[in-house]
């Protein structure tokens, strides 16, 4: 496979598209992992199908965010590698 020719300005363009996306997943993820269930406690207040958010959250949500965040994540990137021209065949 060639390396597609990118000058110095696309390659900068590129990375700081790539870099951005995924500084943004990130922090989604971290949210989702730490930020929710520091509030637990309080998160447990609100209930939600007989179950409290806290537990939720614990169990399912956060599970479903990063599912959803990896789709994402594969689609973003794909668009921004079509945009460059350097996707996968």
């Amino acid at each position: 496979m060639a390396k597609p020719n990118l000058t110095q300005a696309q390659h900068d363009a590129y990375w700081s598209k790539t870099s951005r996306l995924m500084w943004t997943i990130l922090a989604i993820w971290f949210a989702a992992s730490f930020v929710v269930h520091a509030f637990a406690i309080q998160l447990n207040e609100i209930v939600i199908l007989g179950f409290p958010l806290g537990f939720y959250m614990a169990a399912q949500g956060s599970l479903i965010v990063f599912v959803i965040l990896c789709f994402w994540n594969a689609s973003a990137q794909n668009r921004i590698d079509e945009e460059f021209g350097v996707a996968e065949d």
